[in-house]
């Protein structure tokens, strides 16, 4: 019987005769008994190459597991395995780029692709100072723990240096505009490293991150035209801030039973049960301001319509939401990119059916 073991065992693929193999010597057991042990025959012998796993779905997170180890908790760290965040900075500064575009003409894709990277890199760095803050705090959250500094993986020294390298890299993005946007970018810089600490004296932290995230909306507008046109820009700004009350109060009920275990303020505890009523005030206020935007620079149907399926958007996201239920805040808070793509599209499409300014189109020829 043994020797018929045997044979079966010599008989399989060479890998894994190689795994039973190793693991025989290294147990120093008959090799037939190892073949007849069915829980020793998946493992990989340690002197072959591994053949990697196939990502199931090109995702971010399969992107950073697919990465070297020694990345790994570096990419973490700046949360390029969950990419949604980037997407919240960076929709602000899509629409401000968009409504700055000149009558019938699309936004410079050039300006949409400086502002994508940067929107990268400074997502990056203020995961990276808001770890660096919470540390201590995020040991004791669940969903937290297993962060990199949190769980020990990267030390705060070296996190300091990849700031430093991240926050370099931000600097070159910046240099790449005018004058009055290197300035106006520059003065973002405090509230992206005082919004960690706002948690700790504050139940309205989320308005700071929405001051932080939403400076784009601004940026964007003087990087196309020079400056800021106030008059469209502050209300966008404004619109901007709500819509980060609304999804980021969401995403701080996942963590409220934590938060008042290790004191830690939010929106979420400042509302409570009154979650739903503050956020429709929320949201008809930002839907007012994204309304007084249009008009100021003179937008179209298109734009319209899109802050109507924005308003749509909202409303159904706040009457089906469960505050007592994680996934769903998740899952709301998630959807918020849908938001920004919206009124995204809605600003370009508006823009292409502005027409084009009457002095211009009928301005002769230059003779020379």
């Amino acid at each position: 019987m043994a020797a018929l073991r045997l044979l079966s065992c010599l008989a399989r693929p060479p890998g894994l005769r190689c795994s039973l193999l190793c693991q025989a010597r290294a147990a120093r057991v008959p090799e037939a008994a190892l073949c007849a042990s069915p829980q020793h025959r998946e493992r990989p012998c340690p002197w072959l190459p591994r053949a990697r796993r196939p990502l199931s779905t090109l995702s971010a997170e399969g992107l950073v597991r697919a990465a070297p180890a020694s990345l790994q908790p570096y990419l973490r760290l700046m949360r390029l395995d969950k990419p949604i965040g980037t997407w919240l900075l960076y929709l602000p500064c899509t629409w401000s780029i968009g409504l700055a575009a000149e009558p019938g003409c699309l936004p410079s894709w050039y300006t949409l692709l400086l502002f994508g990277t940067g929107a990268i890199l400074m997502r990056g760095a203020g995961c990276t100072i808001n770890d660096m803050w919470d540390q201590d705090y995020d040991k004791k959250v669940t969903r937290t723990a297993c962060r990199p500094l949190a769980a020990g993986k990267i030390s705060t020294f070296q996190s300091l240096v990849f700031l430093g390298g991240q926050l370099s890299l931000a600097l070159c993005i910046l240099l790449c505009l005018n004058y009055y946007s290197i300035v106006l970018g520059a003065a973002s810089l405090s509230l992206v490293v005082t919004y960690p600490l706002m948690k700790r004296i504050t139940y309205w932290p989320q308005l700071v991150l929405g001051l932080t995230f939403n400076w784009g909306a601004l940026l964007g507008w003087s990087a196309i035209k020079g400056s800021c046109d106030w008059s469209v820009c502050l209300p966008l700004y404004f619109s901007g801030v709500l819509w980060t009350l609304i999804y980021d109060t969401i995403y701080a009920h996942q963590d409220k039973k934590d938060d008042v275990a290790i004191g830690v303020k939010s929106t979420a505890l400042r509302f409570n049960e009154n979650t739903k009523l503050w956020l429709g005030g929320f949201s008809a206020l930002m839907l007012s301001g994204l309304a007084v935007t249009g008009m100021n620079c003179d937008q179209t149907l298109p734009y319209y319509a899109a802050v109507v399926a924005v308003g749509t958007h909202l409303a159904q996201q706040i009457y089906t939401l469960d505050i007592h239920n994680p996934e769903d805040c998740w899952k709301k808070f998630s959807s918020n990119r849908t938001v920004g793509l919206l009124l995204f599209v809605g600003i370009v499409l508006g823009s292409l059916q502005k027409k084009k300014n009457p002095e211009e189109t009928r301005k002769p020829p230059d003779s020379s």
